[in-house]
């Protein structure tokens, strides 16, 4: 079997290439092998000097405008002013960590919380993803007293060593731990079905008898609620209750991971597991929420929280400090002002349907599928079909990045292209993607 390509490897500068750059490219490429060694990745087969940005747009040294598709952490626009605004005005009045008493975390708590069910009552914050990743997990283990994870074959959840475990993108290098299994994503594409949700919670049940005969205690069930990194997948709303049912029933948790679905993205709710009519157990969060500061958290049923509580407890520097607060609930009140979850179901669509007329006219095109600003374009090879086409998905991102617009790619095999643009992304805008992809596909060998 193929192995998969690690998630740092997807779209990666290859720095073998280093001296065929420009002197001033070549010159800072060199500079950060120096400084960082071989593992930093770059994006592009020619990397690109960033100075600044603005809501969808990025803007290179030379002055070139770049149409951000790709990054979902400035998640209401890049250095949106109601945002720059809160943190600069907290940080000159007050930065510090929790452990002292302070306002605006309980009012950001509040609004946070008021979006999540009533179960989901509790939260606790941290830094990253990977932080929320892996104080879930911990929560997990002790609630259920197992430690048995069941992950998608292609998910990321973080790069902490444990989270890093539960992380089949990782790489080849990275391995899974032996309380880990992994289950197919749900891929109606490549795997057609009449019952993705029957399917998948087939899998997931397979999977946790499977920790069962090897004495492994079954503890969660942790899914990316739009499976970005499998290949996105969102349909049919509601396919993953059925799963998230099996976990329970075995005893375990369901661990929802809103990282990159949540904060109105799949723009039918604020969170990608409203769209299945669950409530989860655990929630994971990451930096979207902050639009690039240091933000993340887990919301949690008190129960599950409160038995881990009572034994170690939580504590993060700066996890819930007065400027995270800040930028959380400056990110919120610009959801709400601007009505970006509408925005995104409305563009979203927009851009789908412009998508799916450019299947017509490329058979390279297998398919195309997604909810609001978060969309998974495959390519494939016309014979046989349906086969991966990984070299034409690096063709295209290299050619739309020469034609002024930044995408990246998801998959198993990095053939998928991962459209989640900011939320402020406009029809205007996903109709110059669609004519840039026209031009590309064009030009493809």
């Amino acid at each position: 079997m193929k192995t998969p390509p690690s998630i740092l490897d997807m779209n990666a500068f290859d720095m073998r290439r280093a001296a065929s750059l420009e002197p001033a490219t070549r010159d800072m490429v060199e500079r950060r092998r120096r400084l960082f060694g071989t593992g930093s990745p770059l994006f592009y087969d020619t990397p690109i000097h960033f100075v600044r940005a603005q809501g969808v747009w990025m803007y290179a040294a030379d002055g070139t405008r770049y149409l951000d598709v790709y990054n979902n952490v400035p998640s209401v626009g890049h250095c949106h002013p109601h945002v720059v605004e809160a943190v600069s005005r907290q940080l000159g009045l007050l930065n510090t960590h929790t452990r002292y008493l302070f306002d605006n975390i309980y009012v950001y708590a509040e609004r946070l919380l008021a979006s999540f069910p009533s179960e989901v009552s509790n939260v606790v914050f941290t830094c990253t993803g990977s932080e929320s990743s892996d104080l879930a997990l911990r929560v997990a283990r002790k609630f259920t007293g197992g430690e048995g994870v069941v992950v998608t074959e292609n998910a990321y959840h973080g790069n902490t060593s444990a989270v890093s475990e539960i992380s089949p993108s990782s790489g080849p290098d990275v391995p899974l731990g032996r309380h880990v299994r992994t289950v197919p994503a749900p891929d109606a594409y490549r795997r057609p079905t009449e019952d993705v949700g029957a399917r998948l919670a087939a899998d997931v049940r397979d999977a946790i008898q499977s920790l069962n005969r090897h004495g492994v205690r079954f503890s969660a069930l942790m899914v990316d609620t739009i499976f970005s990194s499998d290949g996105v997948f969102a349909d049919p709303p509601g396919f993953l209750a059925q799963a998230a049912a099996v976990a329970r029933d075995a005893g375990g948790l369901f661990i929802a991971d809103e990282v990159q679905p949540g904060f109105g993205r799949t723009g039918d709710a604020m969170w990608g597991f409203e769209r299945h009519g669950i409530v989860p157990d655990l929630v994971v969060m990451g930096k979207p929420m902050g639009n690039g500061m240091p933000v993340a958290a887990v919301a949690a049923r008190p129960d599950v929280l409160g038995d881990f509580a009572r034994g170690s407890g939580y504590f993060n520097t700066f996890g819930g400090s007065p400027v995270a607060a800040a930028a959380g609930l400056a990110v919120l009140e610009v959801l709400e002002r601007e009505q970006l979850v509408a925005n995104a179901r409305r563009v979203g669509d927009y851009l789908r349907t412009g998508l799916r007329g450019l299947a017509g006219e490329f058979g390279r095109i297998g398919d195309v599928r997604g909810a609001g600003l978060f969309t998974g374009l495959e390519l494939s090879v016309e014979n046989p079909a349906r086969a991966p086409a990984p070299g034409l998905a690096r063709f295209v991102v290299n050619g739309l990045r020469q034609r002024n617009i930044l995408i990246g790619t998801a998959g198993r095999d990095g053939n998928v292209l991962k459209i989640r643009p900011p939320l402020c992304f406009s029809e205007e805008n996903a109709e110059m993607l669609v004519a840039g992809l026209r031009d590309v596909l064009r030009a493809a060998p």
